[in-house]
């Protein structure tokens, strides 16, 4: 049997709390951030400011003031991100601007990620779940998390790229991860750091991407994979995006699915061992359906990743309980009148989305890990595990895809959890 260690890191934002006005109130901490942002939510009410990192920031609990900034006053809250990582990343990549060059690039991105376009990666993913999991063999302690990114990097080369020659693929891996190390790590050019370091490695990244770009183009393929729709798109004036642009996204979009969903799939693990009659119940879903493939000697379909019921809903409510997204920032471009308050042009707006996911006016006994509260679907705007709004994860069904089909494979090779 083959025993999982998870790894969680956990942090904590110091801030100075203030409430209308009111300064210096007395709080206390937490060991969790949810828990910490939970006392103050309950403290100082759905909204209040704060201070983090030194920035002046406005925090937004519940729902409704999520839906303000996020949907119906999108246009007057753009996205936020320190310089240092949109450096690493790419200033062309979509999350990082509005208006039509957003609206653009996230037509694209949907377009080759959308229910039609991934129903042909479902043997591919099968058989990089497999693949990862015929490594954990040999009874030795893994990390979940890890071995969860390196799965998930394999997948987001399939929506990218499709079969990438194994060269270009290594190159990328080896390369992508020193990036990855560096992302959050103290922004400085001295020699040996890490930040450093991914900077030297995204530069090696665009070369090679510019290569696999290059040849794409010298072959002509008509291929729709995300590669394919970039290269292909033309504005209104005709005019192609330059390699830059459609490097900056494709490594913008390997940032935003590889942690989150890799981190999503180690919860889920946690919660199938941690809840043994949920467990069962899934393990029973998945067994009647390699079953029926091994009398017919068929493989993972799309349809059957569609009709897997219980497990879907494990995956929502695992969804909920991790809140990976936890929280979005956004920066007043005017400002803001919501409810009475005032928010200032300039200062962060933080929506809460973990806040709500736990908060027990929508969710019952929201500390309690209960898949079956998804057979009544949630109150609108109550349930964001990909964010919501123009700059929700466009690649959502990919993730939830990506989940259900290691969970077929992890609990009928493995006795778990």
């Amino acid at each position: 049997m083959t025993r999982i260690a998870i790894s969680i890191t956990l942090y904590c934002i110091v801030a100075n709390t203030y409430s209308r006005g009111e300064r210096d109130r007395d709080w206390d901490r937490d060991g969790r951030d949810s828990g910490l942002r939970s006392h103050l939510s309950h403290k100082y009410g759905e909204i209040f400011k704060t201070h983090i990192l030194g920035c002046p920031c406005i925090i937004l609990a519940s729902p409704e003031a999520a839906r303000f900034v996020l949907v119906t006053q999108a246009h007057l809250f753009k996205p936020t991100y320190p310089k240092s990582k949109e450096h690493l990343i790419g200033p062309s990549a979509l999350f990082f601007h509005q208006g039509d060059y957003h609206i653009r690039l996230r037509k694209l991105v949907q377009s080759s990620l959308s229910l039609d376009s991934i129903r042909n990666l479902v043997a591919d993913i099968s058989s990089a779940a497999a693949s990862t999991l015929d490594s954990w063999d040999g009874g030795h302690v893994l990390n979940t998390f890890q071995e969860m990114k390196k799965f998930s990097f394999e997948v987001g080369i399939l929506a990218i790229f499709g079969n990438l020659e194994a060269q270009y693929r290594e190159e990328m891996k080896r390369n992508y991860r020193i990036v990855d190390k560096g992302y959050n790590s103290f922004p400085t050019s001295l020699p040996g750091t890490p930040y450093r370091k991914a900077v030297l490695a995204r530069k090696r990244l665009s070369k090679i991407l510019g290569d696999i770009i290059r040849e794409r183009k010298e072959k002509r393929l008509l291929v729709k994979d995300l590669l394919g729709c970039l290269l292909n798109s033309k504005n209104e004036k005709g005019e192609l995006l330059t390699d830059d642009q459609i490097a900056d996204n494709i490594i913008g979009v390997f940032f935003a699915a590889q942690d989150t969903t890799a981190s999503a799939m180690t919860w889920i693990a946690k919660y199938l061992h941690d809840n043994q009659k949920v467990l069962e119940a899934v393990k029973a879903e998945q067994n009647a359906i390699r079953k029926l493939n091994d009398e017919s000697n068929q493989p993972l379909s799309w349809s059957q990743t569609r009709n897997m019921p219980f497990t879907q809903k494990v995956v929502l409510e695992s969804l909920r309980m991790a809140s990976i997204i936890s929280f979005t920032f956004r920066e007043a471009v005017a400002d803001v009148e919501y409810k009475g308050y005032l928010i200032p042009k300039g200062w962060k707006v933080m929506p809460l989305f973990r806040n709500t996911h736990h908060n027990p006016e929508y969710f019952r006994d929201p500390q309690k890990f209960d898949p079956t509260r998804f057979e009544v679907a949630p109150r609108p705007n109550t349930f964001m595990p990909f964010g919501s709004g123009q700059h929700a994860c466009p690649g959502n069904e990919l993730a939830k895809l990506e989940m259900l089909i290691m969970i077929h494979h992890l609990l009928t090779k493995f006795r778990c959890c």
